[in-house]
């Protein structure tokens, strides 16, 4: 059975008692500073692919940040003939479950989106885990699209180190020259169209709740 699958079965007898109420991961979210340099919109490229946890969360959370266009769930770190669910569930094919996302530069930055990132979308101190999800498909890594953002997620990652944004160090990595591949269509939007799922009521909507309450001009219902 799907692991997922199992988590929410176990996770089912919890919905009652958290509902209306922020889950423990929701309660370690803050706001962490903002990038002290960000790239020029004319430096983007309008797309960051991002990993960190369970691809819906991360879909969920972006489809709601103001001047993203659009956001794919996938994977990113392998190879094509190894990018499907359930090989990827192994673990040993290098890729990460990652979202795509499509962003309008002059609305939203590069800085911002890895901002809503490092704040509320994943925890960057955890190291190939994300819970509930244990793994390094799990793992927490920007995939740059150029050189230009690869040198922005590491300046950001010493910054936050300096400034102790968290209580231990961010072990999010940076990987370049990587292809992503979409997922499965039954993936897509699974939040949006699943908003009721256990697995996504226990360990999503608290980080979609998250953004609208830390972000909240950035907010898009």
């Amino acid at each position: 059975m799907n692991k997922r699958i199992v988590a929410s079965v176990a996770a089912a007898a919890l919905v009652v008692a958290i509902a209306g109420h922020p889950s423990g991961a929701a309660e370690t979210m803050r706001v962490v500073p903002a990038p002290a340099i960000n790239m020029a919109a004319a430096d983007a490229p309008g797309v960051a692919v991002l990993a960190g946890g369970c691809f819906w969360g991360l879909e969920g959370v972006f489809d709601h940040v103001s001047g993203v266009k659009s956001v794919t769930s996938g994977y990113a770190g392998g190879g094509a003939a190894t990018a499907h669910y359930e090989v990827v569930g192994t673990g040993a094919t290098g890729h990460a479950e990652a979202v795509r996302i499509v962003f309008d530069p002059t609305k939203v930055s590069f800085g911002t989106l890895l901002r809503i990132y490092f704040s509320v979308a994943t925890d960057p101190t955890q190291l190939n885990h994300q819970e509930p999800d244990s793994g390094t498909q799990y793992r927490g890594t920007v995939f740059a699209q150029n050189p230009a953002q690869a040198e922005a997620v590491k300046a950001y990652i010493a910054q936050l180190n300096r400034a102790k944004a968290y209580s231990v160090p961010v072990v999010t990595t940076v990987e370049s020259g990587k292809q992503f591949y979409a997922a499965e269509g039954y993936h897509q939007h699974f939040l949006a169209r699943n908003p009721t799922y256990p697995y996504i009521v226990v360990n999503d909507l608290p980080k979609v709740a998250a953004l609208k309450r830390l972000f909240p001009a950035l907010y898009k219902g």
